[in-house]
């Protein structure tokens, strides 16, 4: 028996992600009109501009070509002093659209004056799509502009535990896009409301080494003391750190870089805290969110392999949390070298920090992967 035609109606897709990227040669318009070009060809009545693009790149000015590329599409996206995903290229894009998405997006500049009220009035953007059924808050921010944890706390005390929280603080000097305009300083957020599920991932494959040390004194990001004497002190010497790096500003910031601290947020889990430098005169660190005064922090280690188990669990628990649907796209932050292995499109950057909230209140990160999958 033959098929009635007018019974196989083809499938009307609701929602689309798109991907395109480009190189720039010294022509923004050029890269921004490729990259762009490639995202839209895949359906139409976008909904979403995301742009990552390189540190090194005349960002102003391809801000403003990647919004003339797409006029009156919503854009946000941010720039990274390392590689983006996908690997090779300069500029990444990811188009989001179609009847199933509603989008919208707000620019908090100065945000380093309140970041708690800098990521409660980004929440505030989730009411205009709140008529979807599944939703989820893009947040990228000035890595310089204070204690990142604020701005999620902030979030999440409007977004609650419904909303998938995702996204990055950018790297000195980082930029951070909103509509044609390329900020510094500034928190830009996307409220996202899909017809079908989002799913959080995140993971970073350290491992907590050693005694816990005692939390013993901090002022926010500043922690002045460990086991009550001088943090700078017991970390040189837990660390096995050589001799007068305390005196080497770029030497310590080098070696810090592979020596985070790690502080239990969850029972189960730590958390990753970067340390970005010390106060000589105070002997104190500065770690890149606030370490809670009476808690323990410990010194933290991995390997490669540790790398690439990370990011393939993190990518793993996005997508099962997608209600058994294939991903249409990943947005990926933090670390990016084995996406390679990933067969789903993506496209992120390496920040300074990473914001993912699978679970709970603590949602920023450091030296972590974070991955949102899209359905």
């Amino acid at each position: 028996m033959g098929t009635d035609p007018r019974s196989s109606a083809a499938v009307v897709r609701t929602r689309w992600a798109g991907f395109g990227q480009a190189t720039d040669h010294g022509d923004p318009a050029a890269a921004a009109r490729d990259a762009v070009g490639q995202a839209l060809q895949h359906g139409d009545d976008p909904a979403l501009l995301i742009a990552f693009a390189t540190a090194a790149q005349a960002l102003p000015a391809l801000a403003a070509a990647l919004q003339d590329a797409a006029p009156g599409v919503p854009l946000v996206g941010a720039s990274s002093t390392r590689p983006l995903a996908p690997p090779g290229a300069d500029l990444a894009v990811v188009a989001l659209g179609g009847p199933g998405f509603a989008v919208s997006t707000v620019a908090i500049e100065r945000a380093a004056a309140d970041l708690r009220a800098a990521g409660i009035e980004a929440a505030a953007a989730l009411g205009d799509v709140a008529d979807r059924d599944h939703h989820a808050l893009l947040l990228v921010a000035d890595g310089c502009v204070g204690d990142q944890h604020e701005l999620v706390r902030g979030a999440y005390s409007i977004a609650g535990a419904g909303v998938s929280l995702i996204g990055a603080t950018t790297r000195v000097p980082g930029v951070q896009l909103h509509a044609g305009d390329a900020l510094t300083g500034a928190v830009v957020a996307a409220a996202i409301g899909s017809d079908a599920p989002f799913g959080v991932g995140v993971a970073h494959g350290w491992q907590a080494i050693g005694q816990a040390l005692h939390v013993t004194r901090t002022a926010g990001a500043d922690l002045l003391t460990l086991d009550g004497r001088p943090a700078l002190d017991v970390y040189l010497e837990r660390t096995s750190a050589p001799e007068g790096l305390d005196q080497d500003a770029a030497g310590f910031a080098r070696f810090a870089d592979g020596h985070p601290l790690g502080v239990r947020l969850r029972a189960e889990e730590h958390h990753v805290r970067l340390v970005l430098g010390a106060d000589l005169s105070r002997r104190s660190l500065r770690t890149s969110a606030e370490l809670p005064q009476g808690g323990q922090a410990w010194l933290m280690v991995r390997d490669g392999q540790a790398v690439t188990r990370a990011a393939l669990e993190a990518t793993d628990a996005a997508i099962a949390r997608l209600d058994g649907r294939a991903p249409l796209a990943l947005l990926v932050f933090g670390e990016l070298q084995t996406l390679a292995d990933v067969d789903v499109p993506l496209a992120g950057l390496s920040g300074a920090g990473e914001i993912a909230r699978a679970r709970g209140a603590n949602g920023f990160h450091n030296d972590t992967h974070a991955v949102l999958a899209i359905a």
